[in-house]
């Protein structure tokens, strides 16, 4: 659809059928590492689910960034590179043995969120952090561009790639850092680093700063991938085997949403106020909502640290 599209129309039919597939096999495809995965190996393997997420979203725009500048045919090779991409992981995809047996006839449809009460207090709190990361990417990856074009008038396409880029591999070290800080202690630190990175990120619009809007891509993206990862991890941990892939599809499901639905606000509120405090908004928003992820996760760690609570586990 994008290397035929004439009109804008199809543009949003290719999004549709893009956005669709990656719905589709993103939750799956990281409940099957993790299936696939040994008991002694499952952090891992949800950290090589993560990485591998925040890899592709950050290298295809980098990617498309350096075809587009530097290569001939600029609205076309990047999808064509991408359809050779698709290829080599279909065939991936078929030598790998399925991880799960269901009984039954395999229907295809949609399904409602439903996560198991037992563990809708940790899935809540992971899903607000990951909404208020990907609302990160999100920014950066659809606004960047405005604000590079319009507030210091640099349109290189291969800039705008490796700032999105940056923001991508602060992510990855975030989510590296994070099996070694403890899942708890991770979302914590990750949302510090969300609001602080948005801060850092609401002053560079009116500075008209590449430099500090560079270090608050990284400070946010090193929060993001600290709460990413350490929230799936949770979300995994918690899920019974044979709901995973479900659950962790419901878990996908609100970051997607994070990642999309305020980008559209933001470009509704850059059209009516201009980029500037649009983008100043829209970072002091996702600062509120890790702020108030950090709050219910400090109140849960005490009331953990309760000397009755720990007693009532104990017995």
């Amino acid at each position: 659809m994008f290397l035929g599209a004439g009109a804008l129309g199809w543009l949003f039919v290719g999004r549709v059928l893009s956005g669709l597939s990656a719905g589709i096999f993103t939750g799956t495809a990281t409940a099957a590492i993790v299936d696939l995965a040994p008991e002694c190996g499952k952090k891992r393997a949800s950290l090589i689910a993560a990485a591998v997420n925040m890899g592709g979203l950050g290298a295809g725009p980098l990617l498309a960034g350096i075809l587009a500048q530097y290569a001939p045919l600029p609205l076309t090779l990047c999808f064509i590179v991408d359809l050779v991409l698709v290829v080599v992981a279909v065939v991936g995809v078929q030598v790998v043995s399925e991880p799960v047996r269901r009984a039954g006839t395999l229907r295809l449809r949609p399904q409602k969120i439903d996560v198991p009460t037992e563990m809708r207090g940790v899935f809540t709190r992971a899903a607000i952090a990951g909404f208020a990361g990907f609302a990160v990417l999100g920014l950066f990856t659809a606004v960047c561009p405005a604000f590079l074009a319009t507030v210091l008038h640099d349109t290189s396409h291969a800039l705008t790639g490796a700032l999105v880029l940056s923001v991508f591999i602060a992510s990855t070290i975030g989510q590296s850092l994070s099996s070694l800080i403890g899942d708890q202690r991770a979302l914590i630190v990750g949302c510090v680093g969300l609001i602080a990175g948005m801060v850092a990120v609401g002053a560079s619009l009116p500075l008209h700063s590449l430099a500090v809007l560079i270090v608050g891509a990284i400070i946010a993206g090193l929060g993001q991938g600290l709460s990413f990862r350490a929230g799936l991890a949770a979300v995994t941990g918690a899920a019974p085997p044979g709901k995973r892939g479900e659950i962790t599809s419901s878990y996908f499901v609100m970051l997607y949403i994070g990642i999309s639905i305020p980008v559209i606000g933001e470009g509704a509120a850059a059209t009516a106020f201009g980029l500037i405090i649009a983008g100043m908004v829209f970072a002091a928003l996702v600062a509120i909502v890790a702020a108030v992820t950090l709050v219910l996760l400090v109140r849960r760690a005490d009331h953990l640290r309760d000397p009755n609570v720990a007693e009532g586990c104990q017995r």
